[in-house]
């Protein structure tokens, strides 16, 4: 049965993978790279800041610090735990998938992946009640996540995987926050 699903995730992975085209290659080798992102970061912030003012607003970059410290450590546990190779070392595949980035280290699970979408469901969590369209914050583990699929870095079960630790850990401590929010500041 694993090794049915291990077949899947590979034949998944040449499939989108080999969507790409060297067009496109530098437009997701920007979109993989955090840097790039600040802008977005920054408008984040901004309308955080802008909703719950400044002691609320640090309170909540520290349970994300957090959240980002934990949710990275589990996804290096699991890692070296598992070693699988990244698609881009997999003997098996690398010559046949675009390779467009490569990484030494392991595969399963993807960290963009959890990292992202544990912020994400945190910050939904936390100011659902302010936005209207807070659901399109979404988009932004999908796309960041897809990239590292389109490089050849990772499977799509490593995707998949590390969004189902980072809604877990994200919907977790959203509930920890909740708990002691009015505690340290409320209203």
């Amino acid at each position: 049965m694993l090794e049915r699903i291990k077949e899947l995730d590979t034949e998944l992975l040449i499939y989108l993978n080999g969507l790409g085209s060297e067009t496109y290659d530098k437009l997701w080798l920007v979109i993989t790279n955090q840097f790039y992102w600040t802008p977005f970061f920054l408008l984040l912030f901004y309308l955080i800041y802008k909703k719950l003012g400044g002691k609320q607003t640090l309170y909540l970059l520290l349970f994300i610090a957090v959240l980002i410290t934990f949710t990275d450590q589990v996804t290096n546990l699991f890692k070296y735990t598992f070693q699988r190779p990244r698609p881009c070392n997999n003997p098996e595949i690398n010559t046949i998938i675009r390779v467009v980035q490569t990484r030494t280290s392991y595969s399963f699970f993807s960290g963009h992946a959890a990292n992202t979408m544990a912020v994400a469901t945190f910050l939904f969590f936390v100011l659902r009640r302010y936005f209207k369209y807070l659901g399109f914050l979404f988009l932004w583990p999908l796309i960041f996540a897809y990239s590292r699929i389109y490089l050849g870095l990772h499977y799509p079960g490593d995707i998949l995987t590390g969004y189902f630790f980072g809604a877990l850990f994200g919907s977790l401590l959203y509930l920890v926050y909740k708990k002691l929010k009015p505690q340290y500041f409320p209203g």
